[in-house]
């Protein structure tokens, strides 16, 4: 019998904040899967000590919300370095919760994030230079929101 190769644990770094300002929610209906939901990204800022910069305005979070109330989250956008670097990201997640908490946020309430269950799984394209390592290497994030920002905190996974 051969020996296994042992793997190495992944151990999480934070790397920035990115705080996304939403435009009002444009409801596409109801389809076989759910109800979709787009919300325009319209600025927003990255802060942290991997990264700083801003939201480009453009790109969108388009939200699929589940027969079972949670909701798949899928945002294409653009961030923009502080040296002007463009970096595209797109960002699919997942939110679910309790039904209570769910009726709270469709009747406009405000909740906690420690109501929810919000995390995402950013992936950047960055050009060659000194934000490519964004390209050669995961994330995950763990999210916050309210009906006009979202507060998405990201950790490279190393």
């Amino acid at each position: 019998m051969t020996s296994r190769l042992k793997t190495i644990a992944p151990n999480l770094t934070f790397a920035f904040d990115i705080y996304v300002d939403l435009g009002q929610p444009t409801f596409a209906g109801r389809g076989r899967l759910g109800e979709r939901r787009i919300f325009p990204i319209i600025g927003g800022s990255v802060a942290g000590p991997l990264l700083n910069g801003r939201v480009c305005p453009g790109g969108a979070d388009y939200a699929l919300v589940r027969n079972d109330r949670s909701t798949l989250v899928s945002a294409h956008y653009m961030l923009e370095a502080e040296d002007g670097t463009p970096i595209y990201i797109r960002n699919d997640g997942l939110f679910t919760a309790p039904v209570e908490t769910v009726e709270k946020v469709d009747a406009g309430e405000l909740v906690t994030p420690d109501q929810y269950y919000f995390r995402a799984a950013p992936v950047f394209d960055a050009p060659e230079g000194p934000h490519v390592w964004l390209s050669d290497r995961l994330f995950i994030s763990s999210c916050a929101f309210r009906p006009s920002d979202v507060t998405i905190s990201v950790y490279r996974i190393d």
